[in-house]
C-alpha cells in the first residue's frame, strides 16, 4: 500500500516521475481532455482546514480523469473526537478508492494510513504540505528547465511548507536557502533530514536569520503568510517580526535578474509580498495554482496504479 505523506518518503526517481507524469496529463488535458483512467474510482476529502486551491483542485482532478470526488466537512468527519481515528480510517475504506486528509495534526494522517486499506494523500498538514511541494517543483521544472545548480530559496517561517520544499529540492538537486527570524527556525529533525538528503544529492542547502544571504544569486524565490491558519493568536507578534523578509522590489534586486517569484496562496499582500512583485512579470503565483490540478492527478493516478 502506497500513501502520500511527505516527499521525505519518496525516491528521487519516484518525485521525478511524478513531475513527468504531471506534464503528460498536463499535455494531453490542453490538447483536448484526459482519457478516464480513474472510471468507477472515488477519492474521499476530509477537510479539518477549509481551503480553496485544495478543494477545487482535488475535485476537478477526479472530474477530469473520469472519478468522483466525495467532500467531508469538518462537521461531518471530527478526527479522534466525534470518531476515533482509527475507526474512520477503516469504515471510509469500505466506501471510497483513495482518501485525501488536509487536518491539523501530522499524527491524524499518520494513523489514518495505518488503518486504512486504500492509499492516504497529506492534502496539508502541520508537518508538511507534499501536494502544494509537488506542483511548486513541477513550475519550476516548466520555467526553469531543470533543477540541477538552480537555487530556490524561502523567506519567512520554517513551516510545513518550507519543510516540502527542503525535501523536494534536495532529492531533485537543487540548491536551498532559507531565510528566516530568530527562533522561527526549521525543526532540528527536518533539517537534519534536508542534510542527508543533500549530501545524496549534491545540493547546497543553508539556513541564515539574514534575508539578503539567503537570496543572493537566487533562481527562485519562495514565500508564504506569515501566520498560518491555527496561527491567528501569533500574528500580531509576526507582524512585527517579519517585515525584513517581506518579498519587494528591492530585495529581489539580489536575486538572479531572470528569478521567478512563488506564494502558494491565499497572499497577504502588502505582508510578506507586494503587489508590485505578486502581479508583476517575475510572478507564476498562478501558474502554481494551476499546477496543484495536473501534480494531484499525477498523485493519485501514482497511487491507484491507473498509468
Amino acid at each position: 500500500m502506497k500513501h502520500f505523506l511527505s516527499l521525505a518518503d519518496l525516491t528521487t526517481e519516484e518525485l521525478q516521475g511524478l513531475l513527468d507524469l504531471s506534464l503528460r496529463l498536463k499535455d494531453e488535458w490542453r490538447a483536448g481532455g484526459n482519457a478516464p483512467i480513474l472510471k468507477g474510482k472515488v477519492l474521499g476529502e476530509i477537510f479539518q482546514k477549509p481551503s480553496l486551491r485544495t478543494r477545487v483542485s482535488f475535485d476537478v482532478a477526479m472530474l477530469q480523469l473520469g472519478g468522483h470526488a466525495l467532500y467531508l466537512s469538518p462537521n461531518e468527519i471530527q478526527l479522534g473526537k466525534r470518531e476515533s481515528v482509527a475507526d474512520v480510517a477503516r469504515v471510509i475504506s469500505r466506501y471510497v478508492n483513495i482518501v485525501m486528509a488536509r487536518v491539523f495534526g501530522h499524527a491524524d494522517l499518520v494513523e489514518l494510513a495505518q488503518y486504512a486499506s486504500v492509499p492516504i494523500i497529506n492534502g496539508l498538514s502541520d508537518y508538511s504540505h507534499p501536494c502544494q511541494g509537488t506542483a511548486d517543483f513541477l513550475t519550476i521544472l516548466e520555467h526553469k528547465g531543470g533543477f540541477q545548480g538552480r537555487k530556490l530559496t524561502f523567506l519567512g517561517d520554517g513551516n510545513n511548507v518550507s519543510t516540502s520544499l527542503l525535501f523536494g529540492a534536495t532529492k531533485l538537486g537543487m540548491n536551498f536557502a532559507i531565510g528566516m527570524p530568530r527562533g522561527y527556525e526549521l525543526h532540528p529533525a527536518v533539517w537534519a533530514l534536508g542534510e542527508r538528503f543533500a549530501a545524496q544529492s549534491g545540493s547546497r542547502i543553508l539556513a541564515t536569520h539574514d534575508p539578503l544571504e539567503a537570496i543572493k544569486d537566487a533562481d527562485v524565490v519562495y514565500t508564504d503568510a506569515w501566520a498560518s491558519m491555527g496561527q491567528e493568536t501569533e500574528a500580531e507578534k509576526r507582524l512585527r517580526v517579519f517585515p525584513p523578509y517581506r518579498i519587494d522590489k528591492d530585495i529581489l534586486e539580489h536575486a538572479q535578474d531572470d528569478v521567478i517569484v512563488m506564494h502558494c496562496l491565499p497572499a497577504h499582500r502588502g505582508e510578506e509580498i507586494t503587489d508590485a512583485v505578486a502581479d508583476g512579470p517575475h510572478s507564476v503565483l498562478f501558474d502554481q495554482a494551476e499546477n496543484r490540478l495536473h501534480a494531484q492527478k499525477a498523485i493519485i493516478a501514482w497511487l491507484l496504479e491507473a498509468v
